[in-house]
């Protein structure tokens, strides 16, 4: 479990060889960013590449580790990614993973997916799912703890997101060291005193780790706005690729940009 992005810095400046990482259309935030990286002792190194394309063939061709967005749009820099022929794509569900540090949470929270797949159908929330397990488990977590958001905690005709939730517990709870809760309103997943006024008993309430969102828009918003309005601290990356790829927006700082670089090392 981590607890802050302190705690990730510490993993990160433990690497041995150092990665090297392709920015696609490099900004000042994002060099300042890498080169803020390398002053704390992580042994990373970058390129700037003029075009998307170009970036991706770096990491393609193995000259870089890791692919880092710059000043282009989040779409142009998909396009060159997914391309059949010279892109990075493994063919699975590629997923955005957001994680946020709140002060108000003891320890880094993530969201998947809010930032690449508008309306997931049940079998990507499936894929969208592992890709985050199977990073968290990279991370070293060992019991990890997920809730499927809905506006309620029970299955709703009128609520698709509720029955896909219900699907996915049947599907994940009988993994081994998973936790899985759905449909969870968001009080029952982050406040375990919530889910005891509610007279429910789960191990994930108050405890959670990942939070699956039902659409884009929901975790958009909800990462937006807890970055905004609470202060919180995000760091951001694609998985499912050959490589990782860190995708934050354009105008995330370059605070940011190194908390998400320090993820995608990890």
């Amino acid at each position: 479990m981590l607890k802050s992005f302190e705690e990730l810095k510490k993993r990160a400046s433990k690497l041995g060889e150092a990665k090297t990482i392709a920015i696609a259309e490099a900004d000042e935030p994002a060099i300042e960013a890498v080169e803020e990286a390398i002053k704390e002792g992580i042994k990373v190194k970058y390129i700037c590449a003029e075009t998307a394309q170009e970036a991706v063939s770096l990491v393609r061709e193995g000259k870089a580790n890791i692919l880092m967005k710059g000043k282009l749009q989040t779409a142009d820099l998909l396009k060159a990614v997914l391309n059949k022929e010279t892109g990075i794509s493994t063919g699975r569900t590629m997923s955005h993973l957001t994680a946020l540090s709140l002060q108000t949470y003891d320890k880094l929270l993530f969201f998947t997916d809010a930032g690449m797949n508008p309306y997931p159908t049940l079998e990507q929330k499936k894929d969208i799912t592992q890709n985050a397990i199977a990073f968290l488990k990279d991370l070293g977590y060992s019991d990890i703890k997920i809730a499927a958001l809905a506006a309620v905690e029970t299955v709703n005709p009128k609520m698709p997101e509720t029955f896909e939730a219900a699907e996915l517990k049947y599907h994940f709870e009988a993994m081994e060291n998973i936790y899985f809760e759905g449909p969870f309103s968001m009080d029952l997943a982050i406040s375990k005193e919530a889910a005891e006024k509610k007279g429910i008993s789960s191990r994930v309430s108050g405890e959670v780790d990942i939070l699956l969102v039902p659409n884009i828009a929901v975790g958009n918003i909800t990462c937006k706005s807890l970055i905004y309005l609470a202060n919180a601290t995000m760091a951001g990356i694609v998985l499912g690729a050959k490589a990782p790829i860190i995708l934050v927006s354009r105008g995330a700082s370059s605070s940011e940009k190194l908390m998400s670089i320090l993820l995608a090392l990890s």
